[in-house]
């Protein structure tokens, strides 16, 4: 059964993120892998002919760069960082350039910062540059721009993992392949005699996120972790993922084959529209409020809209127009919204009835501080 399952996913993927990790890349000694790449373009370079519109997430850059400068340990001090993943984007670049060049398959390289995906009108921009791209049979190489992106939260992904769900979701791809150097998720210590592999994953729950047993690396910062939060927005949205060994032969060929490699994520719940992908995963809050118990429920399992009546507080400074997380009195964030009255405005008509706004405020817009059509729901 779950064959048929896999063979219908992978075939009816008409559009595939494939992400290649660092150790991927490299070899035993941290430098790029001739060999692993050639591999990677001709099975991409298969995909394209086959008329299927793939994108290509690839760390390795800051690899390179060490590789190049004669480096040991990736640099801890953040510009030293961005200056050595400069130098190795032309490397890096350069290696897939070349072996794409031996299948006449033509790729693009596209650089982006979390920046570019919270804007929505930034977001748009790159979803139109990408899907151009696709269009015109042409493999885009995606990477976060290390030279350019800071440590703060809100403008960087943390790791290519979550960057290449963020691509997944705003593509609306049926499919993420993400390839490591683990040959799947393990029901528990990889190092264990009886631990086996996960084929199929229905959903990411506590079970499955105590499976986890991440290792530290010299040259990359991603791990089981992080993989797991990049599938379950994936999933979450409505999309299916398979994590998979990179170093096995032809092992994007194969899983698009149908054949049962490394595990596979199932899609949970319904598929999102584009503009609640980009609500719920894309965009940075830039405030919170906090609801009482019946208005969590109300949104939780209601499809309601955010009245009010049941704000019971709020934190941080936001206008009109800002997306800002919606919690309840613990913390917990419930959903992520466009509100429809600043800071000032809320300390002034929280508890209150629509009807009473007019005699506040003055004026009265919309009875509601965030429509439904504007809410995306981040607890499932």
């Amino acid at each position: 059964m779950n064959d048929i399952v896999r063979q219908e996913i992978t075939a009816t993927a008409d559009k595939i993120v494939v992400k290649v990790g660092t150790r991927v890349l490299t070899d035993e000694q941290g430098r790029l892998d001739s060999q692993r790449i050639a591999s990677l373009a001709s099975q991409l370079s298969q995909l394209a002919a086959q008329s299927k519109k793939v994108v290509l997430v690839s760390s390795g850059a800051v690899a390179a760069g060490m590789n190049r400068l004669q480096l040991d340990m990736r640099p801890a001090d953040l510009a030293v960082l961005q200056a050595v993943a400069a130098v190795g984007q032309i490397d890096l670049m350069q290696a897939y350039q070349q072996q794409f060049q031996t299948h006449q398959q033509i790729a693009a390289q596209v650089l982006l910062t979390a920046t570019e995906l919270d804007d929505r009108a930034s977001y748009l921009n790159v979803r139109n540059t990408l899907l151009e791209l696709l269009n015109l049979k042409i493999i885009p190489i995606v990477n976060e721009n290390d030279t350019v992106a800071v440590e703060e939260l809100q403008t960087t992904f943390g790791d290519n993992d979550r960057l290449a769900a963020l691509v997944t979701n705003l593509l609306g791809a049926q499919l993420l392949i993400i390839l490591s150097n683990v040959d799947g998720l393990y029901a528990g210590s990889p190092n264990g005699e009886e631990t086996e592999i996960l084929e199929t994953v229905v959903a990411v729950d506590d079970t499955i996120l105590s499976y986890v047993e991440d290792r530290s690396n010299a040259l990359s910062r991603g791990g089981m972790n992080s993989k797991l939060q990049a599938v379950k927005m994936v999933t979450s949205a409505g999309e299916n993922v398979v994590l998979a060994n990179g170093h096995e032969q032809n092992v994007i060929t194969r899983i698009l084959a149908g054949e049962s490699l490394g595990t596979l994520f199932l899609a949970e719940g319904k598929t999102l529209s584009p503009w609640k992908r980009w609500l719920r995963f894309s965009a940075q809050s830039q405030g919170t409020i906090v609801l009482d118990a019946g208005a969590c429920a109300a949104i939780e399992t209601e499809g309601k809209s955010l009245l009010a009546i049941g704000i019971v507080g709020f934190r941080g400074e936001f206008a009109k127009g800002d997306v800002i997380s919606i919690c309840n009195d613990e913390g917990l964030e419930l959903a992520r919204g466009l509100t429809n009255y600043d800071s000032i405005e809320i300390a002034k008509i929280q508890g209150q009835q629509s009807t009473a706004f007019q005699q506040i405020l003055g004026y009265c817009p919309y009875d509601e501080v965030i429509h439904r059509d504007n809410l995306a729901v981040v607890l499932t």
